[in-house]
């Protein structure tokens, strides 16, 4: 029986380029988890876009082994995006090494991270990392994490994980800091779901972290929130790579498989009893994603509409943040309305349906979710503009806001200030981090900081700035519904839910844009925007034009009149029952 004494359970949590996955690297090297010429570079980072991007997107473990300890590591995302993965990582922990690098400081999301992981109860392991940096400035960043986080200066560890350096002090700390899991291997079994995969041989993988009892193949196990019975068929842990046990015990993270080929009948939180002798009360989890970025996905081809939807099932299963439901559009056919926790996680799960399963999509512009309250009393609460009420029936609408951290150098400060005003921000506080670093707080409208905020924010600030935002409420607010019209004819696909005071700017905005990103045809196309039945703003396309009497050679003039006038009046039938096919840019720059 291996002894829970001998176990660690532990996160690498950091702001996203903090060398998070650098160091996870020199771990799995300097335990001889990985064989030398295997190694390379983000080893954890599996996906191809992770790769690209240079960021972790899913969170993954591993088993170390070190100094006859067993370490279980569970890398974690940086992004602001990726926080539910984050905090399903701490669930399954009692340690976290917080990484914050030495020419940068401490950003947005370190301070974010650091609080996820307190709300755990988790024991921190302050790391200043990326020490070998010619700017490099590790006593002003101590310093910054002391007068934060109320950390003793002995607690932390200077290492460079490109050079390798502290690497061995960071094992031991998480030996001798860490404590090791609780919990009794002769109690039944308890184990949380902490994430899952689709195996197209195996079915569904789940990864859990055993917190009582034992697990072995041919067990008959249920699960306390949906009430499915499977039996195992494997179990095991990650050297990375799956690796079969003979069984799994409290303390243990691994994962097991029990050809469970639905994937609804697997929850991330969940937890895992066996039927024969189940446990008294379920643990905690993590909290539920609760989406506020809303747009649908369409297949191109209307005949892949089923690998769309068997796809989502199976990514679903990968990522629990994001929801979907069936959807039918006039224009677009069927498709999934989806709800996603941010920009950056949009853009991420469109990219990883069109690569991983081969699909062609057509994305719609993205929304977030307004209250509505009616005069019937009737509370609603809508993600989509086509389902936007008749203004008569509208008693009162609620926007959500967030509490947005920014952490800056103070010479962007007025610029920063300036945009944050621009997105209706409501100012709260601001204090200093050091002589030259600011933290600014303010309440903004989610809505607001959806599309262009971020890459504003990096622009005036040359990139030095960072953010993390936290959900606060719902407030009153004078939302309008703004339409696009094509020749008079309504495009609920382009509708969007707009503040009314940059409603008519925004109307003008469309319609500039609209124009530039519809293929012209061969009649004229009227480009409107509208409120209700009142027109704010209006472009036209202008029509190929052909030259019909180029056949011509000489004659009366009489002859190129009576061609242009028939060509006037097939073009005017055309428009009348032409359509217009409109591409994906047309979709994308509403969201730009």
């Amino acid at each position: 029986m291996r002894s829970q004494s001998k176990i660690r359970n532990f996160s690498i949590i950091a702001h996203i380029d903090h060398g998070k996955s650098t160091i996870a690297d020199r771990l799995l090297e300097f335990t001889h988890t990985i064989e030398p010429r295997l190694m390379k570079e983000q080893i954890l980072d599996d996906m191809e876009l992770e790769r690209e991007r240079g960021i972790t997107i899913k969170a993954r473990a591993v088993s170390l082994s070190y100094k006859g300890f067993t370490l279980n590591l569970i890398d974690t995302p940086g992004h602001v995006d990726f926080t539910h993965e984050v905090s399903r990582s701490l669930a399954a922990c009692e340690g976290a090494i917080l990484v914050v690098d030495a020419s940068q400081g401490v950003q947005a999301q370190t301070v974010a991270n650091f609080s996820l992981a307190m709300e755990q109860h988790l024991k921190i392991i302050p790391v200043i990392n990326k020490i070998d940096l010619p700017i490099a400035n590790a006593e002003k960043v101590m310093k910054q994490m002391k007068n934060i986080f109320s950390i003793a200066p002995e607690e932390f560890i200077m290492a460079s994980a490109r050079e390798g350096r502290g690497v061995p002090e960071i094992l031991d700390a998480v030996i001798s800091r860490i404590p090791p899991p609780e919990g009794s291997v002769e109690k039944p079994l308890r184990a949380l779901i902490f994430d899952s995969v689709f195996d197209n041989y195996r079915g569904v993988l789940i990864f859990i972290r055993m917190v009582e009892g034992e697990i072995a193949p041919d067990t008959k196990i249920s699960f306390l929130g949906t009430g499915e019975v499977f039996i195992t068929t494997e179990v095991g842990v990650f050297k990375p790579e799956l690796s079969a046990v003979s069984k799994l015990s409290a303390g243990m993270v691994g994962y097991l498989a029990a050809n469970i080929r639905d994937v609804s009948d697997v929850r991330v939180g969940d937890t895992i009893t066996t039927e024969k002798s189940p446990c008294s009360f379920a643990l905690r989890g993590c909290k539920p994603a609760k989406p506020f970025v809303f747009s649908s996905f369409y297949p191109i081809e209307g005949t892949a509409f089923e690998d769309l939807e068997v796809a989502m099932k199976k990514l679903r299963l990968n990522d629990a943040s994001f929801i979907y439901e069936r959807e039918n559009s006039p224009s677009l056919g069927f498709g999934f309305r989806c709800g996603f926790l941010g920009m950056l996680h949009l853009e991420i799960v469109q990219e990883r349906l069109e690569r991983e399963y081969n699909l062609n999509l057509i994305t719609t512009a993205p929304s977030t979710v307004y209250r509505i309250k009616r005069k019937d009393e009737e509370i609603i609460e809508i993600d989509n503009p086509a389902r936007f009420p008749l203004g008569a029936e509208i008693a009162e609408i609620q926007e959500f806001y967030v509490k947005v951290s920014i952490v800056l150098p103070d010479e962007y400060l007025g610029s920063v200030i300036k945009l944050c005003k621009d997105k209706r921000g409501i100012y709260k506080e601001m204090k200093y981090l050091d002589e030259a670093t600011v933290s600014l707080t303010f309440e903004i409208p989610i809505g607001e900081i959806m599309t262009d905020f971020f890459d504003r924010l990096k622009s005036i600030s040359s990139g030095y700035a960072s953010v993390d935002y936290e959900h606060l409420d719902w407030r009153s607010s004078d939302m309008v519904k703004l339409d696009i019209l094509l020749n008079g004819e309504l495009v609920p696909s382009l509708s969007s839910i707009v503040h009314r005071s940059k409603s008519y700017e925004r109307g003008r905005q469309l319609a500039a844009k609209m124009k530039d990103v519809i293929p012209s045809q061969l009649f004229a196309v009227n480009i409107q925007a509208a409120i209700g039945g009142k027109i704010i703003a209006r472009e036209t396309k202008k029509a190929l034009r052909k030259d019909v009497t180029a056949k011509l050679y000489g004659g009366d003039i009489t002859r190129k009149r009576k061609l242009r006038e028939k060509q006037k009046k097939g073009k005017k039938r055309m428009k009348q029952f032409g359509k217009i096919m409109l591409p994906q840019e047309a979709f994308m720059a509403i969201l730009r």
